[in-house]
């Protein structure tokens, strides 16, 4: 069976809005609750099938009603990321939403199995993000696999990206992702969503969504474009965890993935 690659749609542009919009998670991690803080994802299906499709879902409220005004966080007012239970597939989209509130996205999903998405909001009324998440299927036979083995490096199109740093419960820490191609350090790494690099960590078992906040942004005065792309991260407790950097060089945003073990500390 091939592997699945770890594809970005392409992405228009979006008005620039600053980038401090919350991140204070509500207690506990995010992504675990279909609905949180009187707002719900409602997937308009859950069952797919497999190869491309038109992916549609909204937002409901406090009131049942469809959300439709919301604050942007890095440039977009929703970002959705995909994944396959067993995380060894992500895609990091960016749906168009409708005057009514629906959201629609093109989805290529190849694979049958079990998935799930995830949309960072800010909702203006409620005026912080939160991450809701969903379960989704996409039919057919299916073949769990493996988290996969940690690495230090993963490859992607001619590009290698070293993780450095380690992840421990309750500690804020620092991840460092250093990108080369061809063996040589990329130094101009392109903007993409208001930021270097985006990363994303999900946890193995439950899928609990940890944000990570990038350090500095391009445009700054200090924060270099690469080859290093510094984050902070905390995750709630032990366990194995996949990272998913996003990052944008010759006009091509790639996904590199690291698996991670947190120890008892």
């Amino acid at each position: 069976m091939s592997t699945t690659s770890y594809t970005t749609a392409p992405h228009g542009h979006h008005g620039h809005h600053g980038h401090h919009h919350g991140h204070q998670a509500s207690s506990g991690p995010g992504g675990l609750q279909i609905s949180a803080d009187g707002y719900t994802l409602d997937p308009l299906a859950t069952i797919l099938e497999p190869g491309e499709v038109d992916f549609r879902f909204r937002i409901l409220g406090p009131d049942g009603r469809p959300v439709t005004a919301f604050t942007p966080i890095h440039d977009r007012e929703l970002h959705l990321i995909v994944v396959q239970r067993e995380l060894t597939g992500f895609w990091h989209v960016h749906p168009e939403r409708d005057t009514d509130g629906t959201w629609s996205v093109r989805l290529d999903l190849p694979e049958a199995g079990a998935y799930r998405i995830f949309t960072d909001i800010a909702p203006r009324d409620l005026g912080r993000t939160i991450t809701l998440g969903a379960d989704l299927a996409v039919a057919g036979p299916y073949e769990p696999k493996p988290v996969p083995e940690p690495a230090s490096a993963h490859a992607v199109d001619g590009y290698e990206v070293e993780i450095d740093g380690g992840l421990t419960p309750g500690q804020g820490r620092q991840l460092t992702l250093t990108v080369h191609k061809n063996g040589k350090p990329v130094t101009d790494l392109q903007p993409y969503l208001a930021a270097y690099g985006h990363l994303v960590i999900l946890r193995a078992g439950d899928l609990a969504y940890v944000h990570v906040h990038p350090d500095g942004e391009p445009g700054d005065g200090v924060t270099e474009p690469g080859p290093g792309i510094t984050f902070h991260a905390q995750v709630p407790g032990p366990g194995t965890y996949r990272a998913f950097l996003d990052f944008k060089h010759g006009d091509v945003v790639r996904t590199a993935a690291f698996t991670i073990v947190a120890g008892h500390h």
